[in-house]
């Protein structure tokens, strides 16, 4: 995700304005994790905004989202400045190292972040330190690593996750809470052609294809399947 250049930042990719059509996507991981974005809110990795815009709901009062890549917080600067949240919100260029080290979030997300930071365990620990007692941590990553692909190199994933891995990442202090996958019909689109992931940049319409069609598919499927198949994983960890 991130490459370091004389000490400044700046990501890869550039599927962030694609993805942000992916409404009925959004819509089915808050759905998922809502419950657990409350309080004071500390999102890793905000990009241009649109988890922030797609989580900051009821129950929240406050959101902090933290970007390493001075032109996409600017851009999410200008965002917010023209549509506002209904919280306050502090935008940090830069990582959790540049904040204070308190105890004082009672949320953080990682949503399609984790899996671009090269020492995901150094990057939780700090996150935990940073959790009130009884504040959860919350990730959603691209699931399994035998689904890697060009598309996974070409905006700086180091892996993808799978429930073993990702648990071996969470350091002590944190209970987890929930684990599962979500997007089985996505998982299968891929495994049968690619059609998603074949290339490093997906286009419009094969987003909306699969945020329109199978999406959807997979918000009965999944239940269906116990969660236990799906495109991306979703771990909920509470800190003790």
């Amino acid at each position: 995700m991130l490459r370091d250049a004389r000490g400044s930042y700046e990501y890869v990719g550039d599927e962030l304005e694609v993805f942000q059509h992916a409404v009925r996507w959004k819509n089915y991981y808050r759905d998922r994790v809502q419950r657990f974005v409350r309080g004071r809110v500390l999102e890793a990795g905000g990009g241009i905004g649109g988890t922030t815009r797609a989580l900051c709901l009821d129950g929240v009062t406050q959101w902090c989202s933290v970007e390493p890549d001075p032109r996409l917080a600017a851009e999410m600067q200008r965002r917010f400045a023209a549509e506002p949240l209904p919280v306050p919100l502090r935008i940090v260029t830069g990582t959790l190292w540049d904040l204070a080290a308190d105890p004082v979030f009672d949320a953080i997300l990682y949503i399609d972040v984790l899996e671009h930071i090269e020492d995901d365990a150094a990057e939780l620990i700090r996150a935990r330190d940073l959790l009130c007692p009884g504040g959860h941590l919350v990730v959603l990553s691209p699931a399994h690593p035998w689904l890697f692909t060009a598309f996974d190199r070409a905006i700086g994933h180091y892996r993808r996750y799978n429930r073993r891995s990702l648990r071996a990442a969470v350091p002590a202090g944190l209970r987890e809470v929930r684990m599962e996958y979500l997007d089985a019909a996505g998982l299968l689109a891929s495994l049968a052609n690619r059609l998603v992931l074949r290339s490093a940049n997906p286009t419009l319409a094969q987003i909306r294809f699969w945020d329109g069609r199978l999406v959807p598919v997979s918000r009965k499927l999944d239940p269906l399947l116990g969660r236990n198949l799906g495109k991306s994983i979703v771990g909920v960890w509470r800190r003790v």
